[in-house]
């Protein structure tokens, strides 16, 4: 299989002009060998996230958030949709998590300043039933463990024009979503700017709370397998999901009740449109069906960076 080594997977912006890294056919697995949100600094309980020490500070925006990329996939055109599967992520045997003065939802609180205190936690990986990671435990501290369940917190295609930072690139064309469904299984539909697609991934997670509530998961080293496929239709409002069973349909925006509109609408699109349900009966089932879900996957209050929500149901209702 071709593949970006984590060497090359150190691009922090997101732009249609770069040379393709890889140029794969469709449907052809490659693999992408991805850094942490860090940039690798963060490796040891000892190296605390003080921005004045880190390298990936020493630029505006912050050298944060690298992605591998950009994959062109052959036959996929420009104003058209592209699904990308995931095969599989094999997260590090480490994460790491972090708090700083003003992250997460308690920001700079008097009443949980022991939250604001600069801190590094390494997350400790342990093999699960299948002898890998991916399907590992994440242990917190001696009594704190739990299933890992690695996700990919950067996909995109490259937008009409260039994004300056990986960390703030965020739309329908994808993105740092943050989104936990982004996992082994998964397909995700993204809008198409560019003729071959031009597709950014980085940011592994080893797990990550609703919301991210903390302002930092647990963020990880990977090994992503992917493939693509074109889809020939027009552009869709936002980015969709299908996995085991279940569609999701995601949006940005902030305050949060925004992020839950732009959900619903791409959703009603994508029963109306897709699947050819009556407008009304669709909007009157996601106000009654009690399987509908929504998601808030990423509620991280930083300037510039938008909330992402989903509106989820079961594929059984599709027909």
């Amino acid at each position: 299989m071709q593949r970006i080594t984590r060497e090359k997977a150190a691009i922090v912006e997101i732009d249609h002009r770069f040379e393709p890294a890889l140029i794969v056919k469709q449907d052809e697995k490659f693999v992408l060998e991805t850094e942490d949100a860090s940039a690798g600094y963060l490796r040891d309980e000892k190296t605390l996230p003080y921005p004045a020490d880190r390298p990936t500070h020493s630029a505006w925006p912050p050298l944060l958030n690298p992605v591998a990329g950009p994959v062109a996939v052959e036959g996929v055109k420009a104003g058209t949709v592209m699904a990308v599967t995931i095969h599989d992520i094999v997260p590090d045997i480490q994460g790491y998590t972090i708090q700083q003065p003003g992250d997460g939802l308690f920001g700079d609180s008097l009443k949980w300043k022991d939250t604001t205190e600069y801190l590094t936690r390494i997350l400790h990986h342990e093999t699960g039933p299948s002898g890998t990671l991916t399907d590992g435990i994440c242990h917190l501290n001696n009594h704190l463990s739990w299933p890992l369940a690695p996700f990919i917190g950067t996909m995109c295609t490259a937008p009409h024009r260039e994004v300056p930072s990986s960390v703030n690139a965020q739309g329908p064309f994808g993105g740092n979503l943050d989104v936990r469904d982004v996992c082994k299984g998964a397909t995700v539909y993204y809008n198409v700017y560019h003729d071959a697609g031009l597709l950014f991934a980085g940011d592994a997670h080893g797990s990550q709370g609703d919301g991210e509530l903390s302002g930092t998961a647990n963020e990880v080293r990977a090994e992503l397998t992917l493939s693509c496929r074109a889809i020939d239709r027009p552009h869709i409002p936002h980015v969709r999901i299908e996995r085991e069973g279940r569609i999701i349909a995601l949006y940005t925006d902030k305050p949060l009740e925004g992020a839950v509109r732009g959900a619903v609408d791409n959703l009603m699109h994508w029963l109306v449109d897709d699947h050819g349900w009556n407008t009304k009966e669709a909007f009157m089932f996601i106000g009654t069906c009690p399987d509908v879900r929504i998601n808030v996957y990423q509620m991280v209050d930083i300037p510039g960076f938008l909330f992402t929500a989903g509106l989820e149901i079961p594929g059984k209702y599709l027909g």
